[in-house]
């Protein structure tokens, strides 16, 4: 059954800025349904996606306003937007849904609690269609610098790694032995707000990488603490580079020091053990942005 949510956002329009300037789209933004019957075929959408245990991920939750938004101007497409009844979602959501053609409904408390039992329910999501796996050879194409990861696990640090690969311009990220599957698994998703589906980011086997290296014939820098270069000399670099970086612990693998002439080290207070892997990572994109961003 399908009712009138009581504390939906009322029939509305939004002024939103343009790529190019200031633009007013208008949509009329209607008050969603709510959702009470626990058997509306949503209903059991919604439980699928949030099993840990699928085999072929088809379909990704997205959690949250600004991953949600963030989706949606990647170009996902979403099957529908969903938020509780107990809380009105933001107008701007509401208007991106309109512009897209995408459904928004609202769950009643008690079918919210029969889907997320034992976990902190979010207040905005949705299901969306997992874009295709994206490949080495979707990279030729780009022209900024490129991050790779190599045995870096921690999904907290891929993710803010693509938060800032992407505010800072790089054209894409490698994942090599991260033991992701997926780039749309739930933790990445939220640890990179949704930025995961803004850029190329490619799952790739260590050969494959070296492969792709050494046919692209970019410049493969490796960030170590031993390093002969530092920032600065980064920042005066005009090619094109591949910024390599490994795990904390032991570093990156003996097969990219073998092909990489170049090594950065950052400064740091040599009380310190290590820099963490994003920091360092934004600090070498930082040195890269007058390059990677447009100007």
């Amino acid at each position: 059954m399908v009712s009138r949510a009581s504390a939906a956002t009322p029939p509305s329009t939004k002024e939103l800025r343009g790529t190019g300037g200031r633009a007013c789209y208008r949509f009329a933004v209607t008050s969603p349904d709510l959702i009470t019957e626990r058997s509306d075929p949503a209903v059991q959408r919604i439980i699928d996606v949030t099993k840990h245990s699928r085999s072929v991920v088809k379909t990704a939750l997205i959690e949250d306003v600004e991953p949600l938004l963030q989706a949606i101007r990647a170009g996902l497409e979403f099957t529908e937007v969903y938020g509780l009844e107990t809380t009105s979602l933001p107008e701007e959501l509401l208007a991106a849904c309109a512009e897209r053609g995408i459904g928004v409904r609202l769950l009643a408390t008690t079918i919210a609690n029969q889907v997320f039992k034992t976990e902190k329910k979010p207040k905005a999501f949705g299901i969306a269609k997992v874009p295709r796996p994206r490949k080495l050879a979707d990279l030729n194409g780009t022209t900024g610098d490129l991050i790779l990861l190599d045995g870096v696990k921690i999904v907290g640090n891929i993710g803010a790694i693509v938060r800032t690969s992407f505010a800072l311009g790089a054209a894409g990220i490698v994942l090599v032995d991260s033991d992701l599957t997926t780039i749309a698994d739930r933790r990445l998703i939220r640890a990179s707000r949704g930025y995961v589906f803004s850029l190329p980011i490619v799952l790739a086997s260590r050969e494959e990488a070296l492969a792709h290296i050494r046919e692209s014939g970019a410049r493969l820098v490796l960030f170590d603490t031993g390093g002969a270069l530092t920032v600065a000399d980064l920042g005066t670099a005009e090619e094109r580079l591949v910024l390599a970086f490994g795990s904390e612990k032991t570093g990156a693998s003996g097969e990219f020091a073998g092909i990489s002439a170049d090594a950065v080290s950052i400064p740091m207070n040599p009380l310190a053990e290590s820099l963490n892997v994003s920091v360092s990572a934004g600090i070498a994109l930082h040195a890269r942005a007058h390059r990677n961003l447009p100007r």
